[in-house]
Parts: C-alpha cells; structure tokens; sequence
C-alpha cells in the first residue's frame, strides 16, 4: 500500500544565513496549510533557530524535529592543511570540496540526542573551525546517542564528489557512518530535476547491499516554487557576487521549496519505503524540553555561588547585605542626613526595614545567588580600579545593590522602588545592566570565565537583518545598478526607525513611478520585498554574557566570534526562554573619561581625589550646567540637551535626572517639556491632581515624568500594592485594551474607597495612560544624572584633565576630536602640539596645559608609540631626529608613521632641520638608524663611534657632510597647515584665517561660534520662512561634504563651514548648489550669506550666496601694510618678500613699516609691487618674516 504522509527532514532556514528565504513562523504557518503534522529545522553548522522553531511549532500544533546540518571532514578536526582541488567536481561547493568537508544531517531523537548535537556543533566551531565548523568520525562516535543521521544527498559522501573518488572515500564513509548510527543512519535521496542526481542509482544500489534504508528528502531552501529568484540573489549577496557572474554558486532548478505531500509521493513513487521512513523518523524524534518546575515558574540555569564559612546562602546573603549598609552609613554622603534628620530614630530604621523587605521578597524568589554573584564581579572590579558605573536600569532602585556595592545610588533619597526592578507578582529574572569602564570591560569577563569556567560562560549572539534600506542596495548591487541610482532608491525610504519596504511604496509616489517606467528597478524592489527582514549575519550582543551552572552544551551549542570568543547561539530572548541568566556587562566610554580624567587630577595636586566624594550639590557646576557649558559631559553635550539645560535652569540631581526623562520625542511633542518649564520658572503654577500626590510629584512640580511616579500614584489613590502597581504600569505601556479596561475599574473602585473622587480618579486613570507612552524609568535616570554631575563637576573644576580624558576616548574620530578642542579652547585650556618627547599615546597634562596624543594622529598606530615611549623610558628624551633613528626599532616604527610625525611638527623643537628636509631626507636618516641598530645588535661601534660624534656632529651642522643630508627650504605655510588637518584635524602652526582678522571683522556678521547663540526671536513654529532668522554674513574655510540627491534627483551638498572659533554644517539646498557648484570641489576661504533655522538644534547654516574670500578682500582692501623688525631685512628674507609679491600681482599699494632702536620707517613700493590681497599672499609674506607681519587695510590710505 502507497504511503499516505510524508514529513520534511531537510529545511534550512533563514539562520543558514543568506542561503534561505524562510523565516521560521513561515514556516510553521505553510507546513500547517498543507496538512504535515511534523517538520524539521536542519539550518547549516548551526542551530540558531532551534528554540524558536521549538516554541513556535508546538503553539501551533506542529511537531519539531530539531536537527542541523553538519559539516563532516573525512581528516581529523584538528586538521589544517590545504590540499589540492580535484578537477572532476561538480554540483559542490567549491571550498567544501578542497578541504574534503562533506555535508550530514542530524536529529534529535530525544533530549540525549539535543545534548550530543549541541556538543558535535560546539565542538566543532572550538576544535574543528577551519573556513567551516567541522565535526569528525571521533566526535560522532562520542556523541551519536540520540541521533538519526542521513546523508544530505549529492552534498553527502555519497555524492558525485566523493563516491566516485578512486580512494573509495565516500563509500568507507557511508560505512562509517552506519556503524556509528547503526539502524538510525540513512541514505538520502532527492529529485530537484537535476542531472548529477542521476548519480542516486549507485547510491540506492550502494544502500541495498549494505542494508542501508533510503529516506526521500526535499532540500528546502523557500517557501514555494515563485520564491526561487529571491533565494538565489540572496546567494548572491552571501558570495559577494552580481546576478550575472558565471562563477557563483546556483541552484539550477526552482524545486528547492516546501513540496506538498502528494507532490513527495510523486516524485518518489518508484521508493515509496523512502517516504514512509520520513514518518518512522518523524516518530523516533521526540524531543521534550522543560524549562518550568510544575507550578509554571522559570527554571534557572544559574552557577552555584561558593560558600565557605558554613552559612546558608540566604544566611551569608543577608549578613553581606547589612554589613555593607553599615558600611554605607560611614560614607561620606551620609554626613548631612545623619546631622539633618532624627537619624537614629527614624530614619535609619526605615533603611533598616527596606533592607528587610527587599531581602525577604529576593529570598523569597530565589534570587540571593544571582545577587551574590554581581556583587563578587563588581567588588573585585572596583578592588582593582576598573571603573564601574553608579547603576542602570530599573537595578538602582535596590537598597540591596546600593548595600553590596552593585549600585552607587541610594534609592531612598530619590524615591526608587524596588518593585520597579524585582515584582513578586510576576516571576523573572532581575537583570542589572552594569557599566564598566570600555577599556576594561574584558577583565571583568575575563574573570568571571575563570571563576566559574570557560565551558559555562559564553556571550550572546545577536542578529543583523535586511533592513529596508539594506535590502535596497543589497539587491541593486546584485543586479548591477550604478551606485548612484541605488543611492537614490534607497533614499527613497523615509528615515522612519522600523520603517518596512512596503511602508514606503505607500508612502513615496517616486517608487511607483520608476517600477512602470523602468523593468529592472520593479525586479529590485520585488526581490527586495522577499529578502527585506531576514537575518544577514550573525554577531556578538554588545554586553550580555551567560553563566551557567553546567557547561554551557547542556543547554545550547556555541560558536565561535571573530576574536575567538565563546558565543552562544541563541539570542538573548530564546536564551531567556530556556533558563539561561544573562549579565550585561557594558563598556561605557563615559566611565573611561571619568577615569583617565581622576588619574590626572590624582598626578597633580589632588592626590587623594575620588570622584566618588565629589558634592553633589555644589551650586557652581549647575550654574555651569545652566549655562549651557555641557559640551562633553554625558549626556548633555547634544545641542538639544544644551538648549534645553538653559531653560530649565537644573539646581539639583532631581533636575538633570528630569532634564534625562524629558529629552525624548514623546515628551517634547507632547507638550510636558514645556509645562515643566514654564513651572520651572514660575511663569505656571504647580498643580496636583490630588493635594495627597504632592510628596510623589513635587520634584517633577505636578508634571508625571517617572514610572515609578505612576506606581506610586496607584498605591496612593487606589490602594494598590508596589507589585500590582507595576503590573499596571506594564499594561499602560502595552496598551492591551482588555488589559486596561479591566485596571481602569479596579483604580476606580480603589480610589473611591479610599474616599477620592471618583471623575477626578478616573481623569487621573486616563492621564497616567496617556503618560505611559513617555514615561521614562527613573532608576535609570537617576544613575545617569550622577554619571553627568560627575562629568559636569570636572568640567568646571578639572577642564585640562577632564578634557585630556575625553579626547582620549576619541583617538580616531577627527570630527569629535575637532569639536572638543574648540570647546577645550573656549574653557581656557592652552593645547600645546604633539611632541616626541611629551606626547604619549593618550592625551595627557603637561603643566596645566593639555598636550596633544600622538595616538590622535592618523598613520601612527599604537605598536609605533610603545616602542618610542619604551625607548625614552629606558634610555631618555630623543635629542634630535637622528638620535630618535637610531634609537628606535624602525621596523616598528615605520616610514608610514615617521612621515606623519615630521609632518605635524613633532620634532620641530629638537630638531635643526627644518619638517620638508627631514621628509625630503627620510631614507638617508631611517638607513643610517637601521645601520646603528645592526651595529649595536652584533656589539660593534658605528660609523661616529656609537652617538657621541653624530650628535656632536648634527649640534656643528656637519650632518650634511657626513650623512650627506640635502637641506631644502621649509614647507610654506598653507602646506603645514594642510599636513596638520588631514593627519590631526586640527591646526597648530597657525590658521587659514590668520592675518586677516581686520577684513573679516567687516564683512563676517560674527563668529560661527555665535550662531548657535543668537537668541531666538521667532516664534515655535514648523513654517520654516517662520522659523528662519535674517540673512547673515560668515566667512571662514568651506570643507566640501556629502553631496546628495533629492527625492526629485536634484543635487544638493551637506558641507561644513570653519573659522578659528568653531565650525557649522551648511544645508546646500539643489538651487544653491547648482549656481555655485564649482565651490564644492576643494577647500576654500569662502564668504557665505544665508540664514539659519532657530528652532534647530544644533543650528544649521543654509547659505543663498557663496563667495571667494579672495575676491571680496579684493573689493574691500584698500592697502596691505606689512610690519617687522628691521634686524629682519637680511638679504635672503628681501629676496622671499619680492617674490611673494611678484607671485600675487595687483592693483592694491603694499607698504612696509620697519621697526628698529633708532625708531620707525615707511616705505611705499611703486606701482611695479602693488599686490592682489588675498589671504595666500599674507600667508606667503608670513612665512618670510616668521610672524604675523600682514596687516590689509580697508578704507583709504592716501596711497595711489
């Protein structure tokens, strides 16, 4: 009799990362649409969707067989050699079949058989890893309990490839394998239409006489037949190839989908014992995973936390607890409430009595390991001065962490709810997000691997997917569209976080257009629609990390990161799902900052400051914060943020934790930020809804902001508990209507039998819903005003150290870099240049002057300055360029890095020669370097008896005799500057601006460090002719930006413009940009007039006129005065300043002042020497005199 079911054995998913179009509720959805009651998940070396699949199939009624598709390697795993290619391969993946690596399909009978398939593919991602996760013979033989094997086809060993090898390597594996499986091992075979699949005949034949039964398989790449072109560009995008190269991986039919039944039975009715085994498999695998105890809680997979001293854990927990809170009540900032309240009577019996609640309830729930173990990492962090953050998260609310050290936050103060964080109502994990300082943070996982093991803690894997845009160019590159049109398409989707292709199509017209008009756009977007959300590729959780109490594969398989870090392989919610305990640890940049900035402090004249200590209500750093000065400090520095300090005017922690809460869409369109203004300000009064609320609200002044403000609300009026009161708040925030209809009336009844009104309690009800779109964790804001205090109070104390620990943070981002030496400037801070003698890799503090970091300049990597500070720490300063060759290992330090050193002028005080000859010589000096160093490394003396005569030599300025050093003239001015932006970002040998302060001060309506402060005299309008201020005048240096394209494909350019106060983006709008296009080619001193968006922040400039600062002073100039010294008049300087002159001719009178001990003279060159007044001109003139010796003149002079 024929078979009458059939279930699918071989199905990838779209975790065999960009080989699959299928997404697991997919499906789950189609396998249930054609009637199969079972269906297995076998993705590729992985089981990334596993626990997905698991879950989500057995909601739908559906039975999972969970399995993978392994990568077998007929060598050991161990194995790394590269044999050679056979030239008979076909129908195989190229690289597979190089490294003899042949595919076989596992599954799990049972939970044996989910265990040993975890511990096959961790294996071998940790031993077998080589351009595959590769298992071997001895690891199936170890873990084969458990598991059905079937040959994966033509990929198999009894492929093509292998089963025709004149060593019989495919058949003595085939043999193998049915020793090791014995009766669960079976020959698989397919039928896509393919020619190499004529090659299943010898495989049957092969299975007959060695009793090997046969299982018919479907390998299921897509849904249906119609979703074929979508995988194959999705191929396309993994192999980094186009659609049209002949040499890529394809499938060469469209029958890689989810067959039907009938349509299985069809195609094997010749082997219908092939499809029956497909139900005897599928009945074989029952695989039962339990992740609940029997009255429905989580099960925990956390590690035991060792205990010595003969306590209980729950024991040893509490006596910590209080231990630490005595502790905690020595502290500093103690002091003020012990001599401010009735301390001993009341208020330290409530901590007392807080404690005590809260370690009932984690008691209670179990919870006391999981305490105990962060509060170990964190102290043994903090013992070893990595920086650790005050708190995060929903955590800081806990009297416990504040006891244990987990926290740096004491709740009480602030009103934090411990309910927030941990609700007896609802059983979960906690999850302290800790922060640790970002070059540290690897210590901390470090240490927790070697406490508890390597095989229980591995990190998370996260996903990254086709978003919408991605998709889009993706797609386009597949199919060969220039880079510009695909640009333009993908600009096309509106900057909506979330937003969906098909959201788009709906919403941009232009989409619509180009698919009628052009065939191959339409094919894009229609394969871009099939590919768009599925994963790409697979990488690391930037902070959670698993602990667990056995070794990590007896919950989950793990890979392998591109550091060689141990990550799991299911993502922090499926990881969740199955018990296993994530730790954030999260690397804060901040915390860095704050340390870099206190080790600074501590080497100069504060030698026991502790950030920790620091006042926290000291009235001079809010008024500095309310000023707006908050550039660099966390998460203040944002223009939006500096504005919004300035209004609300913060006078305390409550005001910046509120000031974090509000700066948010949500609160800022709705209207609250501007109320809590207002009343901040005395311009609207405080308003509660009930006189009672006044102790939850007065530090918002009647505004809602927090969630714990709404818990509170609801203990208060309705007379819910902390745990139920947070359950509603979860509510509020899901806006399940059933959910909040059914808390609507409980709040009503509450609020009525505790004698409120009932309208007003019900107003209430529907203002916290309303609320609970914005409402932000205050436990969270908390910790992070104290981190911004932090940074503030250094600031307006400390700014050299601090601003020497903030740029250090920022070693390779020029633009930040740029931006806070500015800021650095303006506080007063002296910047001194890069020197090879004081310069470290970081910035550092010279004498209360902030010297800048040779790390900061690009081309000179970390290796290059260990070696030039090992060298002056061992053996002293360099005292010339030539002594630094010598001493240093150029193999190390390399002619890459030496360039960029001369260039920036980083030997410039110790060196005679000037920065051009230096370059210009390079090889010479670098090869005798390399010389002495041979020298000296076989013991011999060099050419000047070791150093002694070069450096005598180089102090008489016989180098150029004895080494043959070809001195030229130095680098003019404009090309030093140039070196120092592209290599630092900055200037230190002067400025582009500089000389022409006089012109500028009548042309330029200010600074562009006053845009941003002019004060706004429009009304809050969305208009922007409205909102736009009048036209003004700015000169400065115009850098070229991104040009774009228009929804409408007209061009247009972001662009920046600087001067030696600061810098502002410039919007180039298309008809701007289209009259002045030729001034976005190349840097330039330009004249702007436009206007600006007051209600933008930061302000953008929007410029309607562009000119060459050249042809203005042109206009403008009326004389050039240039002054010196007349010592200054030798010969060789007269003949520099003729040429500059002769190299700018003009119609503009140059006249020259002498200043000598016999007193002044003016000469008025003739006609022949009147010059164009351009600012290259004062530039060249500088140089000559090696000062600022130019003066133009605007107005009349006389001179004619």
């Amino acid at each position: 009799m024929p078979p009458e079911d059939f279930v699918h054995l071989h199905v990838h998913s779209e975790y065999s990362l960009l080989d699959s179009t299928i997404q697991v509720k997919n499906l789950i959805e189609k396998a249930n649409a054609l009637g199969q009651k079972s269906v297995a998940l076998t993705d590729n070396g992985n089981m990334f969707g596993a626990i997905e699949f698991y879950v989500k199939a057995k909601q739908a009624g559906l039975k999972p067989i969970l399995g993978a598709l392994i990568y077998l390697t007929l060598d050991s795993r161990n194995s790394r050699e590269e044999p050679k290619v056979r030239p008979h391969l076909s129908f195989q993946d190229e690289m597979e079949a190089k490294y003899e690596i042949f595919q076989l399909v596992l599954l799990c009978k049972d939970n044996t058989g989910y265990e040993n398939l975890c511990k096959i593919i961790s294996t071998a991602y940790l031993e077998g890893l080589h351009y595959r996760p590769r298992a071997d013979f001895e690891i199936l033989e170890k873990y084969s309990e458990g598991l059905i094997a079937l040959s994966a086809g033509l990929k198999g060993p009894g492929g093509n490839n292998f089963f025709a090898d004149e060593n019989e390597k495919g058949s003595k594996a085939l043999l193998k394998l049915k020793e090791i499986f014995k009766e669960d091992f079976y020959i698989e075979i397919q039928n896509h239409f393919l020619k190499e699949e004529e090659a299943y005949s010898k495989l049957i034949e092969f299975g007959k006489v060695h009793d090997i039964p046969l299982v018919a398989t479907n390998e299921v790449h897509y849904l249906k037949k119609e979703d074929a072109l979508d995988q194959d560009v999705l191929m396309c995008v993994g192999a980094k190839k186009t659609y049209y190269d002949s040499d890529r991986m394809k499938y060469e039919t469209n029958e890689f989908y989810l067959k039907s039944t009938s349509e299985m039975i069809d195609l094997f009715s010749d082997y219908p014992e092939a499809i029956s085994n497909t139900l005897k498999i599928a009945e074989k695998c029952n695989v039962n995973l339990v992740w609940q105890d029997e009255n429905g809680n989580p099960i925990y997979h956390l590690p035991n936390f060792e205990i010595d001293t003969g306590e209980t854990q729950e024991e040893y927990f509490k006596r910590l607890t209080f231990e630490g809170l005595e502790e905690r009540f020595k502290g500093p900032h103690f002091n003020k409430i012990i001599l401010d309240t009735n301390w001993e009577s009341e208020v330290r019996p409530g901590y007392i009595a807080r404690a005590h609640e809260e370690l009932d309830m984690i008691c209670d729930m179990g919870f006391a390991g999981y305490f105990l173990i962060v509060a170990e990492f964190i102290q043994w962090s903090k013992k070893r001065d990595i920086p650790v953050g005050p708190g995060r998260g929903s955590g800081a609310g806990s009297i416990v962490a504040y006891a244990l050290q987990i926290t740096n936050i004491n709740p009480i103060p602030y009103n934090l709810l411990f309910e927030r964080f941990i609700n007896p109502e609802r059983i979960s994990m906690p999850d302290f997000d800790i922060d640790f300082c970002q070059l540290r943070r690897g210590e901390v996982i470090d240490h927790v691997t070697e406490m508890y093991g390597k095989e229980r803690v591995g990190q998370i894997v996260t996903f990254g997917k086709l978003q919408a845009k991605a998709a889009i160019r993706d797609v386009s590159r597949v199919f060969g569209l220039p880079y510009s049109d695909a640009d333009m398409l993908a600009k096309l989707i509106p900057e909506e976080l979330g937003i969906t292709l098909g959201d788009a199509l709906k919403a941009e017209p232009k989409f619509g257009e180009l698919q009628d008009t052009d065939p191959k756009i339409k094919q894009i977007i229609d394969v871009s629609l099939g590919v768009e959300g599925l994963n790409r590729h697979a990488s690391i959780h930037a902070a959670g990390v698993i602990i667990t109490s056995e070794p990590l594969v007896k919950y989950c398989p793990v890979f392998v990161g591109a550091k060689g870090e141990q990550v799991i392989q299911f993502d922090k919610n499926w990881s969740e799902e199955i018990g296993l305990v994530k730790f954030d640890f999260l690397g804060l940049k901040t915390l860095t900052v704050i340390s870099l900035a206190s080790e600074h402090i501590r080497k100069g004249r504060e030698k026991d400051f502790n950030i920790e200590n620091i006042d926290l209500e000291d009235e001079k750093v809010f008024d500095y914060v309310s000023q707006g000065e908050t550039v660099g400090v966390f998460q203040l520095e944002s223009s939006g943020m500096i504005d919004l300090c300035k209004r609300i005017k913060p006078s305390s922690i409550e005001d910046i934790t509120a000031i974090n809460a509000l700066y948010r869409p949500g609160p800022m369109e709705s209207g609250m930020v501007d109320s809590f203004v207002d009343i901040k300000n005395g311009r609207q009064k405080v308003k509660y809804p009930f006189p009672e609320l006044a102790p939850v609200l007065q530090d918002t002044l009647g505004v809602i902001v927090y969630q714990e403000q709404v818990m509170n609300i609801a203990r208060m009026v309705a007379g819910y508990s902390l745990g139920q009161a947070d359950m509603l708040r979860r509510a509020m925030g899901k806006k399940k209507e059933e959910e909040m209809n059914r808390h609507r009336e409980i709040f009503r009844k509450g609020a009525v039998e505790k004698g409120f009104d009932e309208k007003k309690a019900v107003e209430l009800f529907e203002q916290m819903a309303q609320f609970a779109k914005y409402g932000f964790n205050k436990s969270h804001a908390v910790a992070y005003a104290f981190i911004a205090y932090q940074t503030a109070f250094l600031k307006y104390y400390h700014p050299v150290c601090f601003f020497a620990g903030l740029l250090s943070t920022e070693l390779n981002n020029t633009d930040k870099i740029t931006a806070y030496i500015y800021d650095a400037k303006k506080q007063g801070c002296e910047i001194l240049p890069p020197d090879i003698n004081e310069s470290l890799y970081l910035f550092n503090v010279v004498e209360g002057k902030l010297r800048f970091a040779l790390g900061a300049i690009k081309n000179v990597g970390g290796p290059a300055v260990a070696e030039i500070r090992r060298e002056i720490e061992e053996n002293g300063p360099y005292k010339s360029f030539l002594d630094f060759c010598e001493r240093v290992d150029l193999r190390v330090a390399n002619k890459r890095s030496l360039e960029a050193l001369i260039k920036v002028g980083c030997f410039d005080l110790y060196e005679k020669f000037n920065r051009k000859t230096l370059l210009e010589n390079l090889e010479l000096f670098m090869s005798h370097g390399q010389k002495i160093a041979a020298d000296r490394r076989v013991g011999q003396g060099n050419l000047f008896d070791l150093t002694q005569d070069t450096t005598e030599a180089n102090e008489g300025a016989d180098l150029k005799k004895l080494l043959g050093v070809k001195v030229i003239p130095d680098f003019e001015s404009k090309e030093k500057l140039d070196f120092e932006r592209a290599l630092v970002g900055i200037y230190f040998s002067g400025h582009p601006l500089d000389g022409l302060d006089d012109l500028i001060e009548q042309v330029s309506s200010m600074p562009v460090e006053n845009v941003q402060s002019i004060e706004e005299r429009k009304k809050k309008s969305t208009n922007w002719k409205e909102a736009r201020g009048p036209d003004i005048t700015l000169v400065g240096l115009l850098m070229p930006g991104r040009k774009l394209l228009t929804k409408k494909g007209d061009k247009m350019c972001l662009a920046a413009l600087e001067d030696k106060s600061g810098k502002i983006e410039c919007v180039v709008f298309p008809k701007t940009y289209a009259e002045y296009e030729r001034f976005f080619m190349r840097e330039d001193l330009v004249v702007m007039e436009g206007n600006i968006n007051y209600q933008e922040n930061p302000r953008k400039f929007f410029p309607s006129k562009i000119r060459k600062l050249s042809d203005v002073s042109e206009e403008r100039v009326s004389a050039v005065y240039v002054t010196t010294e007349i010592e200054n008049l030798e010969p060789e300087r007269l003949r520099g300043l003729k040429e500059s002159i002769l190299a700018y001719p003009g119609t503009k009178p140059l006249i020259l002042f002498f200043q000598g001990v016999q007193g002044k003279a003016r000469i008025s060159l003739g006609r022949d020497y009147f010059v164009s007044p351009s600012p290259q001109l004062s530039m060249k003139i500088n140089d000559v005199f090696k000062t600022n010796s130019v003066k133009l003149i605007i107005g009349s002079t006389g001179e004619k």
